[in-house]
């Protein structure tokens, strides 16, 4: 029995090491949380961080891996590629996965290579920022360089704020380091979605409309996302294009990706990312149901070193969108209600992962939800109406409380 190291045991992790064992793999997971839900489905369990290289690997030497996943978790991308290339196991280059992981990397790199790329830089301290603030137009992103899930980001429009929210992407960053770069007017939705490059052409993307919640505490965090896109076909041939492009100069081979990106009123293509994982909260069966694409096999399959070359694109059959269930206050969680129209005529499954009495927070990072629904529409226009108003159907109760973020 083949050996697959998945690198986390999140909640969301779960479908992944499931779909892993229903393949005839005797699966391994290894988290720095060793209450992390996903060992109950595991074959075995270790205690080591995913973000921790060298010790990943030991493990993996030690246990002698087939191969070695990454699934949603963008910070244990660069680990899960570390590992393989010093055990020559399938892979993409680790070098290229960091520069894919890390913003500021990315930046310098689309940058260097003539993609369109607003002004941006990275720096370690606000003593740096601040010397060379008034050289960006405003107004502009703070982003950590490598936080995922819209943590830490916020836009700005004077010097006033920079103190406070620097502060609070550094909080985020592992690295300690943080990227300003200038705000880009999008024209309609900002893109999401899933890819999967086979020896390194892009021959599967499914592209979203994300959807943002102004009321948020944080409005950059995505609340949902929705299929298939509603970009004009010839849009979407660009962006393929310059995904593939960034394949070609990274060298990358087989493997899953999940995208942001923006288009600006002059169809302009701004690859804000390109991670080297699959998307999170849900995406990949999302893009299950739009297109029959499972991309979780195609992803273990990949990492195995088997062939995939029978994956093609296909476009999206039907609408069909994931929503990300979170709370507007901070307090104690006491449920959900779903709107008796939605749950009848548009729900197709759903997860709520807190418990009554359980403390919850308003909504400033995808780690804060307190539950997924999935859903299909009958029309675009259902859907994107559906998806933009979803607080007229639904509500999380949250009792008030002492509980502070």
């Amino acid at each position: 029995m083949k050996k697959l190291l998945m690198l986390g045991g999140s909640q969301t992790q779960i479908p992944a090491i499931k779909a892993a064992k229903e393949m005839g793999l005797y699966v391994i997971i290894t988290d720095y949380l060793e209450d992390n839900p996903g060992q109950k489905f595991a074959h075995e369990s270790h205690n080591v961080s995913t973000t921790d290289k060298e010790g990943v690997l030991a493990l993996a030497k030690s246990l002698e891996i087939n191969a070695i996943v990454c699934y949603e978790s963008e910070a244990a991308a660069p680990t899960a590629a570390y590992v393989a290339e010093k055990l020559g196991l399938p892979s993409n280059p680790f070098k290229s996965v960091e520069i894919l992981t890390r913003k500021d990397l990315f930046k310098t790199f689309l940058k260097e290579n003539n993609f369109n790329v607003p002004r941006a830089k990275g720096f370690n301290s606000l003593e740096e920022a601040k010397l060379d603030f008034n050289n960006f137009k405003m107004p502009v992103m703070i982003k950590p360089v490598d936080s995922s899930g819209s943590r830490g980001v916020s836009k700005i429009e004077s010097i006033e704020l920079l103190h406070e929210k620097v502060e609070e992407a550094l909080r985020f960053s592992r690295n300690k380091r943080f990227i300003i770069e200038e705000y880009i007017e999008k024209c309609g939705y900002q893109v999401g979605g899933d890819g999967f490059s086979v020896n390194g052409e892009l021959v599967f993307r499914c592209f979203s409309n994300e959807h943002f919640s102004p009321a948020s505490i944080n409005p950059f965090v995505p609340v949902g996302s929705s299929f298939p896109s509603n970009l004009p076909e010839h849009i979407q041939e660009k962006i393929h294009n310059e995904i593939q492009r960034v394949l070609n100069l990274l060298n990358m081979q087989t493997g899953a990706y999940n995208f942001d990106i923006l288009v600006d009123s002059e169809e302009n293509v701004y690859l804000l990312e390109i991670a080297a994982r699959n998307g999170g909260d849900w995406i990949p069966q999302v893009t299950k149901y739009a297109t029959g694409i499972d991309m979780v096999a195609y992803t273990i399959k990949g990492a195995l070193g088997e062939d995939c070359s029978d994956l093609i694109f296909i476009k999206p059959r039907g609408f069909w969108s994931s929503y990300f269930i979170n709370s507007l206050n901070s307090g104690t969680f006491r449920g959900v209600e779903i709107h008796k129209d939605l749950k009848e005529h548009y729900l197709v499954e759903h997860e709520i992962t807190a418990k009554d009495g359980d403390d919850v927070f308003a909504f400033t990072g995808s780690d804060m939800k307190v539950g997924t629904l999935l859903l299909k529409f009958s029309s675009m226009e259902e859907m994107l109406e559906k998806m933009d108003n979803m607080t007229n159907w639904l509500q999380v109760i949250v009792e008030d409380s002492l509980v502070k973020k």
